[in-house]
């Protein structure tokens, strides 16, 4: 059985780690309040660049820019959203399955995967995994930039364009609220024009007709890509706030649990002293009776 000593070490141990869980949430809220704040802002943005590629491709049926043709090859292409910490709860462990169980699907059809990695823990895991990662970007704080985004997703956009892979997802997860993060695996290459067009109606937007400077080839070229940057970087912000709001459930969780058992490390270590007081009294009483005996 421990001794006070023992237990009064634990419970001190048990009290610095509750100190700092308990920090780490109150930072948490911080944290997520901006991130929402930052998810929040960029939406308007993308879908209004969501608007106007879809009413681009109607204006101009005659061209169709690469990121709206198939491809036949055999590879498909993964950007995959992780977080660069860990201490968040299941929130990499569930993307990282749902990539995975992708993977394997798209083996059994005889294809392969290159692998765009955005954050340390995916890049991590899909080393140990021995997927094929075209390129990577760990460390982007806690405000995504898309400069920094660029340049590992273009890897990708010029791979389809020239035909290389057939697809492109984006892993991501999805904030629904502070309680819920939703793994996804959406497609974003090819683009389809039906896509486009169903998005424009639940948007609500009207179809316009566009003056063209320089020309339409030109401006939707630039529009698309522009589109699919959106894409990418309201994917990270998601994920950013996913990010914050799973590590402020994970650390009350362990403050909670924490709180737990010093308590029920008190409750030992009065049931121990008493146990000790209790043989102490004996003792004097036996010693007592013994010498008046």
């Amino acid at each position: 059985m421990a001794t006070g000593k023992e237990i009064r070490g634990k419970i001190k141990n048990f009290e610095s780690t509750k100190k700092i869980t308990k920090a780490m949430e109150m930072i948490s809220v911080s944290k997520m309040r901006k991130a929402q704040e930052r998810m929040r802002a960029a939406r308007p943005y993308a879908e209004k660049v969501r608007d106007i590629a879809a009413n681009l491709g109607q204006a101009n049926p005659e061209y169709v820019h690469p990121f709206m043709k198939t491809n036949e090859a055999k590879v498909a292409g993964f950007i995959v959203v992780t977080t660069d910490k860990g201490l968040c709860g299941g929130l990499n462990t569930n993307i990282l399955r749902a990539v995975t169980n992708k993977l394997r699907d798209l083996q059994g059809q005889g294809q392969s995967a290159e692998v765009v990695a955005i954050g340390s823990k995916g890049l991590g895991f899909l080393g140990r995994i021995g997927a094929k990662v075209v390129s990577h970007v760990t460390q982007l704080g806690d405000k995504p930039h898309l400069d920094k985004l660029i340049g590992p997703v273009k890897v990708l956009l010029d791979a389809y364009v020239r035909g290389e892979v057939n697809a492109v997802y984006v892993c991501y997860t999805k904030f629904i609220n502070t309680m819920r993060q939703e793994p996804v695996v959406q497609q974003l290459l090819p683009l389809s024009q039906a896509q486009l067009e169903a998005e424009a109606r639940e948007s609500g937007a009207h179809s316009w007709d566009y003056i063209y400077e320089p020309d339409a080839q030109s401006v939707i070229d630039e529009l698309l890509v522009r589109y699919v940057e959106a894409l990418v970087f309201q994917a990270v912000a998601e994920n950013m706030a996913s990010e914050q709001a799973a590590r402020m459930v994970a650390m009350k969780a362990a403050t909670d649990n924490a709180g737990n058992v010093i308590s029920e490390l008190k409750l030992v270590y009065n049931k121990t002293r008493q146990a000790a007081i209790t043989k102490e009294l004996s003792e004097i009483v036996s010693g007592a009776a013994a010498i008046s005996g």
